[in-house]
């Protein structure tokens, strides 16, 4: 008989990544945020002569390679049906471990090697309309005459892809489905580079509020700032290495023509780690500028204030004096000692000043 464990964690809410505490490895948990929703499968099969989009009503086809020399890209956008996912992957003849990662949207960006056919997740970074930054996660898998690409929402990045395909002599109609898979790592890189241009004008603007007028809410700005730079290069900076990898890959998938723009794509990721680097230096500069300019600012504050105590110290010193109740001071039945004393306090008022703006302090 099984004991029973003395303790037992209390019943609450579990985090996403927890769903899959317990579940052997190659269990399909899906781990983000959209359940619920469908799973939606759009095919585009092409060769140099030809070309069709359609959307199956099944997943059959996967089961059978593409005619000829024709290349397919399957995009399959939904991932929170577990039960589709698994049976695209199975007919698809893709391991359930490749699965899990394709459900996983917290996966971190990685890329795995089989014997017919590649695999990667990567983070997809756009501007919406109202230029926010949005992440979803999209996973690809490079087979002999397929590209399969599986996301969460039906916008992505592709667009320009799609037009490139639709010229009947460009580069991806003459080309397999390698070329296909490079074309579409390249539109996320790409896309990476439209990102941090945006953060870049972002950090431009609050270290101009910094440096002008810096208000209250400016050090929540910096720090919202800061916290996506930080998103941004902790989903992006792995791609670099992966590129590399795909680079020095000996898979018979990726042929030799397209290792050469894969180069390209690595010289796009070494420019954007660069970027990742400096801008997130100058987030964390930003915060220190402007706790440097509060402080300055407050030192110029407290200048005043201890100037102006300086002047009236000696001006209440005198009446001090002259506010004591002695019946013997000679100068308070003086006939002229009211003006003598407002001339005096007058003049050390002005010679205050005179010796302040001498020194530069004011």
């Amino acid at each position: 008989m099984v004991k029973k464990p003395k303790f037992r964690i209390p019943n609450a809410k579990v985090p996403r990544r927890g769903r899959t505490l317990g579940k052997a490895p190659g269990t399909i948990t899906y781990l983000g945020e959209r359940e619920g929703e469908g799973t939606q499968v759009e095919k585009l099969s092409y060769d140099l002569k030809t070309m069709e989009g359609e959307e199956p009503t099944n997943y059959q086809f996967l089961k059978n390679k593409p005619a000829n020399d024709r290349t397919e890209w399957i995009n399959v956008i939904g991932l929170s049906d577990e039960s589709a996912i698994s049976e695209i992957g199975s007919l698809a003849g893709l391991n359930n471990l490749v699965l899990e990662d394709i459900v996983n949207t917290q996966q971190r960006p990685k890329l795995d090697e089989y014997e017919d056919h590649i695999f990667a997740v990567f983070k997809m970074c756009y501007l919406n309309e109202a230029r926010k930054i949005v992440k979803e996660h999209v996973a690809l898998v490079l087979t002999s005459q397929r590209v399969l690409v599986f996301q969460e929402v039906e916008a992505d990045v592709f667009g320009g892809v799609r037009g490139r395909i639709e010229q009947k002599w460009g580069k991806i109609r003459q080309r397999g489905a390698d070329y296909l898979f490079f074309a579409l790592l390249d539109a996320l890189v790409d896309n990476y580079l439209v990102v941090l241009e945006l953060t870049e004008e972002r950090l431009y603007e609050l270290e101009n509020t910094v440096f002008q007028k810096p208000d209250s809410d400016t050090p929540f700005h910096i720090q919202q700032l800061r916290k996506e730079i930080n998103a941004l290069r902790r989903w992006i900076s792995p791609v670099r290495e992966l590129v590399n990898r795909l680079m020095e890959s000996d898979s018979p998938l990726i042929q030799k023509e397209t290792r050469i723009f894969l180069r390209d794509v690595l010289d796009h990721t070494f420019e954007i780690n660069d970027t990742l680097q400096i801008q997130r230096e100058m987030a964390v500069s930003l915060m220190d500028m402007y706790m440097s300019n509060v402080s300055n600012r407050m030192n110029e504050v407290m200048k005043v204030l201890t100037i102006m105590a300086s002047i009236f110290i000696p001006l209440t010193f005198i009446a001090g004096i002259y506010g004591m109740n002695f019946q013997d001071m000679p100068e308070l039945s003086w006939e002229y000692g009211y003006e003598t004393v407002w001339g005096v306090m007058v003049v050390t008022f002005i010679g205050l000043l005179i010796f302040f703006k001498r020194k530069g302090w004011l």
